[in-house]
């Protein structure tokens, strides 16, 4: 039990005392946001024999679960289906991202469908998908005009939202002046020394932009956002964009750290400028269009990810909801799809293998099997160690400074 709550505390040393209260909170909720959140713990338990050694080495997104695939606008203008977070992206087999994958839908997936069945019968969606798109040899895409399903209801629904729909829900207007929405949700007061910091650090961006006015900081503060990411130096920033109060753009400030990988899997990883890079160069070569604004950044001694903010809720929403089981195979199917496509988009690249390798891999015949009996085990350790670390809350396992953040998330 306390070894449980000690490894978590050591993983986020350093964050944010107020949002890592909330992160701590979040832990609390269930298994499922228990699992999004402990990246390190999920890699501390990995199988280490069978397909977990044998897989070909991919670039892997590292924290593939249910709510890291969303919609984006890319840099393009386009909006897209893809993959959505790539924080933890490192060289590895290509079975370690399934694995989590479908922990991930049998941890959750008691929001959305009835019976454990039916969970099973949606990571083997997944994973017929993700098989035959690896045969197939050829990276594709998901956008409008081809989406079909939950999928395909979730980017034609966003064909109706306007810009100034999206920024009332982040913003405040005053006369013809917009400032970010203090909600204590997704937004926290930025210090004086948090602003004049981003201020002179977007005035540098500006400078090298073609259209400097588009990148004006109009206001600055600290974004809420995500799970295991909670307490990470983070912010969103109101600029000018084209105009005031609506053609206003928000971006999104993130601190990049070391992937949770690293040190569990035993390849050596390319050497990257800074960790920004890293992420920024492996989101590039796995997403088939990169997302608006995507950009690595350095601020004194720390890297950055600038991108263009994403809605949260541009997602596919499975949970608290129960839908037909069909429904919900087929949007199994399509992250499937995305994960092969990604995998073969990246192949034979800085260590990765080659497409024949991976066809070579989905050609086996018992690695599916292998997955989803080593998918039920993940699932029963993630339980009950997220039982271990609301039994180690209850029992006050904390050090000092712990305690301090317990008591903020009202533990």
């Amino acid at each position: 039990m306390l070894n449980v709550v000690r490894r978590i505390q050591k993983a986020n040393e350093g964050r944010d005392p107020e949002r890592l209260a909330m992160k701590y909170q979040a832990l609390r909720s269930g298994p499922f946001p228990f699992l999004r959140g402990t990246c390190h713990l999920f890699y501390d338990r990995m199988p280490t024999g069978g397909v977990f050694k044998s897989a070909p080495l991919v670039w892997a997104c590292g924290d593939l679960h249910l709510e890291n695939f969303g919609s984006y606008k890319g840099d393009n203008r386009l909006v897209y289906f893809d993959i959505n977070d790539f924080d933890e992206s490192a060289l590895a087999p290509a079975s370690w991202d399934l694995l989590r994958m479908l922990t991930s839908v049998l941890v959750g997936a008691h929001d959305f469908v009835d019976e454990a069945a039916d969970a099973e019968r949606l990571c083997r969606s997944f994973l017929a998908a993700y098989g035959e798109a690896i045969l197939q040899g050829k990276a594709r895409w998901v956008e409008r005009e081809t989406a079909h399903g939950m999928v395909g209801d979730l980017l034609k629904g966003l064909q109706a939202r306007s810009r100034e729909q999206f920024l009332d829900r982040r913003t405040v207007v005053d006369g013809k002046v917009r400032r970010l929405r203090i909600d204590g949700q997704n937004a926290l007061a930025a210090t004086d020394t948090q602003r004049a910091k981003i201020l002179k650090f977007m005035k540098g961006v500006a400078s090298k932009q073609a259209r400097p006015e588009f990148y004006k900081v109009i206001d600055v503060a600290q974004r809420i956002a995500g799970t295991g990411s909670l307490g990470v130096e983070r912010y969103v920033i109101l600029v000018e964009g084209k105009g005031s109060p609506h053609g206003n753009y928000l971006l999104d400030l993130k601190e990049a750290l070391p992937s949770s990988l690293v040190g569990h899997v035993k390849v050596t990883q390319p050497e990257w400028a800074t960790q920004a890079h890293r992420v920024v160069a492996l989101q590039r070569r796995m997403q088939a269009i990169s997302m608006a604004f995507l950009q690595p950044v350095v601020i004194g001694k720390k890297s950055y990810v600038l991108r263009g903010l994403q809605p949260a809720q541009d997602r596919v929403a499975l949970e608290n909801s129960h839908h037909d089981v069909e429904r919900l195979a087929d949007v199994m199917a399509v992250m499937g799809d995305v994960v092969a496509w990604a995998q073969l988009r990246s192949s034979g690249r800085q260590g990765a293998a080659s497409a024949d390798q991976l066809i070579g891999f989905a050609s086996r015949k018992k690695w599916k099997s292998e997955l989803l009996s080593a998918a039920q085990d993940c699932a029963k350790q993630v339980r009950l160690d997220w039982v271990s670390y609301c039994q180690g809350h209850d029992a006050g396992a904390f050090t000092a400074d712990q305690k301090t953040t317990r008591s903020k998330a009202g533990c």
